[in-house]
């Protein structure tokens, strides 16, 4: 049999576990309800009971996702927001000590870039920048064949750069890459102009009322696009317009042959990236610009299955070499 491994992904609404193989099929996957409100207890109760009922003799390693803050060198999660009393938390001693196998866990976005590196887009890159574009807006780094996570286990973190003295918050920080480029900031943005319509006497087709306005998200924004609503298409332009300030900055400095964009990006592709190139045009290294592809996830939905699974595959390789 070949060798196998385990991926487990610690979220703040599911926790998901799947079984695959060094070559990437998948054998069997598995779900639950996090239920995080009860607390990390019960949570990691149902992550254990999900990897034994995939774990085998062929097991070699176990991967584990989950959004930061974490240190992945020790495998401790660190109080992230969407986990409440997930408090300096040793994941990988629990895991690896009940099954009996190496564990070792990433941040989300860490362990994306792992997955489109090894089976997806970025296949054949030894330069390469995953971005979120999600709920928020972070980078797995690929840099010379490796992932590379920085002294503080941040590096990445494209979210909290400044893009603009003021604008949409995001990543706690007015005017930020993930204020303008989020699911969160881009509701923000949203809101703000509807309210500007509506008080200057215009109707906005997917939004009735003020009050309404700020129960609006970045889906509905997309669905409004798409539909040719012309409100929404302009704060997707804008999302994109600033998508390019922070993607020239990334490009200029990191030089990567690809940046592949999930999530949001991917789902309004045909608005975002045409505006984000016109600004790369204008303020990205040429050279740099011009060796460097913006794309999409080549896992598309089931790059979630095979980023915990990465996480797991890379570490057992390199410690067998």
């Amino acid at each position: 049999m070949d060798n196998q491994f385990i991926g487990l992904d610690i979220g703040g609404t599911k926790l998901a576990a799947v079984l695959g193989t060094y070559d990437g099929r998948i054998l069997k996957k598995l779900k639950t309800p996090s239920e995080a409100t009860k607390g990390p207890e019960q949570m990691i109760e149902k992550l254990l009971s999900m990897a034994h009922q995939l774990m085998n003799t062929e097991v070699k390693a176990v991967g584990i996702s989950c959004g930061g803050p974490l240190d992945s060198k020790n495998g401790i999660i660190m109080s992230p927001p969407n986990l409440p009393g997930w408090d300096n938390i040793h994941i990988t001693n629990i895991i690896s000590q009940s099954l009996g196998v190496p564990a070792y866990l990433q941040n989300d976005a860490n362990a994306c870039a792992l997955a489109e590196h090894r089976f997806g887009a970025g296949i054949g890159c030894d330069n390469m920048v995953f971005l979120t574009f999600g709920t928020g807006m972070g980078a797995g780094l690929i840099l010379n064949g490796r992932l590379y996570s920085g002294i503080t286990d941040t590096a990445g973190e494209v979210g909290h750069i400044r893009l603009a003295p003021d604008g949409p918050v995001g990543y706690g920080k007015a005017g930020s890459f993930e204020g303008f480029c989020s699911g969160g900031g881009i509701a923000k943005l949203a809101a703000k102009m509807i309210k500007e319509s509506i008080n200057s006497g215009k109707s906005v087709g997917f939004c009735q009322d003020i009050e309404q306005a700020d129960n609006i998200t970045a889906e509905d924004v997309g669905k409004a696009a798409a539909a040719g609503d012309p409100l929404a298409i302009e704060i997707l332009k804008i999302s994109g317009k600033y998508l390019g300030y922070g993607l020239s900055i990334i490009i200029d400095m990191l030089n990567p042959e690809k940046i592949i964009i999930g999530s949001i990006f991917a789902r309004c592709r045909d608005i975002l990236q045409p505006e984000a190139e016109k600004v790369i045009a204008e303020e990205a290294l040429p050279i740099a610009a011009q060796h460097c592809t913006i794309t999409v996830p080549g896992l598309g939905e089931a790059i979630g299955d095979y980023a915990s699974l990465s996480i797991a595959i890379e570490n057992w390789r390199e410690r067998a070499q």
